[in-house]
C-alpha cells in the first residue's frame, strides 16, 4: 500500500499549505475521498470549510463548483434543466453545478427539503435524471456539504435519509493562537490558495480508489465494527441507531486509514479513530436523553470504551 501512502501525503501536504495546523481534519478529507464517499463539514462561519473544497479540487486537477444553498433554490438550479433549441427544434439537457468533481454544498440546510432532496440520486447512484433522462456523472465524484451547527433560523434540518448519504460528518474547530499567527503571515500579500499547485490527476485518484479494496479485514475486524454497530441500536439513550451503511462506512474508511498509513490490513485502532465521524450523524439520540443532555459523541466513546477489542482478554 505505498502507492497509496504517497498518494495521500502528497495530497495532504498540499492542502495543508491552505488549511493550516488541521492534519488530522485534512487526512479524513482525503480518506472521504479515497472510498468514493461524501463529507459533511458541520462548523461555524470562517473556519476554512471552502478553502478546504478549493484546496483538494486543485491538487487533484479536477473541476469544482460551488452551490450556494438559499430557501427560495429550485432543484432545477442544482441537477440541471432541459431547454428549448428554436435551431434544431429539440430540447438540450443545460447541466447544473451537480455534474462537477468537487461540489460544495454551501450551508445545506438553508435550501427547502424539496432540493436537499436533488442530491440524493446524485451522491448514491452518481446520476442525475432530469424530464425523465438519466445523466451519468463523472468520475471521482464527491460532495462536500457545509452547515452551520450555531444558527438555525430559517433553516431545514436534514432528514436522517440525507444524513445517512454522507460517508463522514467533521467539524474543523478553531486554530490555537499559533496557526491564527500563521494564517495571518501567509495571507499578508495573497491568499495561499491562488498559488495552490496540482499534484496528482483524477486518473491516480480513480485506481488508488480501486487499490484499496484489496486491503486485508480479519473476521474479528468485521465482527467488531459490527458489535458497535449493533450497540449503536440498543443502547438506551438512542432512539434510532446506525443503519448497515454505516456499518459498510466504517469497514470503507478503516482500510483507507490502513492504507494511509502505509499498512495492507487493518487494525482495531483504525476502526476506533474512525467510529465516531462514520456513525455519530448516524445515531439519533432520544427525547429523554437530550434533556440530560447526553449526545452522540459520548454514546460511541462508552461504546469504545467497553466494547471488547479484537485478540484481547476481558479481565476478570
Amino acid at each position: 500500500m505505498k502507492a497509496v501512502q504517497t498518494f495521500a501525503n502528497h495530497l495532504i501536504d498540499n492542502v495543508e499549505k491552505v488549511i493550516y495546523g488541521k492534519r488530522d481534519i485534512v487526512e479524513l478529507t482525503a480518506i472521504c475521498l479515497l472510498c468514493q464517499g461524501h463529507l459533511l463539514i458541520e462548523d461555524v462561519p470562517g473556519v476554512g470549510k471552502t478553502m478546504l473544497a478549493k484546496a483538494l479540487s486543485r491538487s487533484i486537477g479536477g473541476s469544482f463548483k460551488r452551490i450556494q444553498f438559499t430557501p427560495d433554490m429550485l432543484p432545477a438550479d442544482v441537477t440541471g434543466t432541459s431547454i428549448y433549441n428554436q435551431k434544431t427544434g429539440e430540447f438540450e439537457f443545460r447541466a447544473g453545478p451537480i455534474m462537477a468533481q468537487i461540489v460544495l454544498a454551501d450551508e445545506i440546510n438553508r435550501a427547502t427539503p424539496k432540493t436537499q432532496a436533488a442530491l440524493l440520486e446524485a451522491m448514491e447512484e452518481r446520476q442525475v435524471t432530469v424530464d425523465g433522462i438519466t445523466h451519468s456523472l463523472n468520475r471521482p465524484f464527491l460532495v462536500l456539504a457545509t452547515q452551520n451547527p450555531i444558527e438555525y433560523e430559517g433553516t431545514f434540518p436534514l432528514p436522517e435519509a440525507q444524513l445517512d448519504r454522507f460517508l463522514m460528518r467533521i467539524s474543523l474547530g478553531y486554530p490555537t493562537a499559533e496557526q491564527q499567527i500563521a494564517i495571518l503571515d501567509a495571507q499578508q500579500y495573497s491568499h495561499p490558495i491562488d498559488t495552490t499547485a496540482q499534484v496528482t490527476n483524477t486518473s491516480d485518484l480513480l485506481a488508488m480508489q480501486e487499490q484499496l479494496k484489496s486491503v486485508y479485514v480479519d473476521n474479528l475486524i468485521k465482527q467488531y465494527i459490527v458489535q458497535l454497530v449493533d450497540r449503536t441500536r440498543s443502547h438506551p439513550d438512542v432512539y434510532l441507531g446506525a443503519s448497515p451503511r454505516g456499518a459498510l462506512a466504517l469497514y470503507r474508511t478503516s482500510q483507507a486509514r490502513a492504507a494511509v498509513h502505509g499498512r495492507d490490513y487493518v487494525i482495531p485502532d483504525d476502526v476506533k479513530a474512525l467510529a465516531k465521524t462514520t456513525l455519530g450523524h448516524r445515531v439519533i439520540i432520544s427525547p429523554a436523553a437530550r434533556i440530560k443532555d447526553v449526545d452522540t459523541g459520548s454514546i460511541l466513546e462508552e461504546m469504545l470504551r467497553t466494547t471488547p477489542v479484537p485478540g484481547t482478554k476481558v479481565r476478570g
